[in-house]
């Protein structure tokens, strides 16, 4: 079994040290690293939704009137949002449109829900509106839906 000297070590720990601290990337890592953002983002939200649509009998008049269209209707574009662009953001099917709806549902979120506390309770809508504005500027990348219909 081969001994490794101090040189070779340093050697491997410096090129180690170069890649960490890289500021290049591959379009394979942005492409990676979208879809596992799209599809993390979209199954945490989706819980939420599904927990929404499931209970929608007993939720339905007692939601946030958010748009002045009652309560019915504005829990139902909360779970159109929150489940179904969800479920098309995992499967990168209409990245982009699908993000919308979830930005502007977790704009009011924070904003009508949790009276812009971002650093309290506030907290996940934010990371949420977050990652949905990143999948909106940059798309789905290349493992999703929406690539292979472009193609």
């Amino acid at each position: 079994m081969p001994v490794i000297t101090t040189a070779i070590f340093n050697k491997i720990l410096l090129v180690a040290m170069k890649k960490l601290f890289s500021t290049k990337y591959s379009a394979g890592a942005v492409n990676a690293a979208m879809a596992v953002l799209r599809i993390c983002a979209g199954v945490l939200m989706m819980n939420h939704g599904y927990s929404k649509l499931i209970h929608f009998g007993e939720k339905h008049e007692k939601f946030m009137n958010f748009l002045g269209i009652g309560s019915t209707m504005s829990l139902a574009l909360v779970v159109f949002a929150e489940f179904f662009c969800s479920l098309f953001l995992v499967i990168g099917l209409f990245t982009r449109l699908a993000a919308i709806p979830l930005i502007i549902t977790m704009c009011v979120a924070l904003y009508k829900a949790h009276n812009m506390n971002i650093l309290g309770e506030g907290e996940t809508a934010a990371l949420y509106l977050g990652c949905f504005i990143v999948i909106l500027l940059v798309g789905p990348g290349k493992a999703s839906i929406d690539n292979l219909i472009g193609k």
